[in-house]
């Protein structure tokens, strides 16, 4: 059995007092066939996706957000995956 591993990243909130967190859970046993766990500001948001959901996700954001011109510094750093 493989421990899930989960990838993090605090987005700046436009009112400068708070952040908010994007959490990604990698649990490749999920016997479901929803190995991927997307949760958006504390868990407030959430969605389970197999892996071609979370490929479309990420091709359709990526194009969105190019859209709307360079990215913020906040992403210019290295996601270290984490087994916790």
């Amino acid at each position: 059995m493989t421990a899930p591993t989960f990838y993090r990243l605090r987005a700046p909130n436009p009112d400068g007092a708070s952040s908010t967190a994007v959490s990604v859970r990698v649990d490749p046993d999920r016997p479901d066939l929803y190995p991927v766990y997307l949760a958006v500001g504390g868990g407030r948001r959430r969605m389970h996706l197999t892996p071609d959901e979370a490929w479309a996700l990420w091709r359709c954001l990526s194009e969105a957000v190019a859209s709307l011109g360079d990215p913020p510094d906040h992403i210019r750093t290295r996601v270290t995956p984490d087994r916790r």
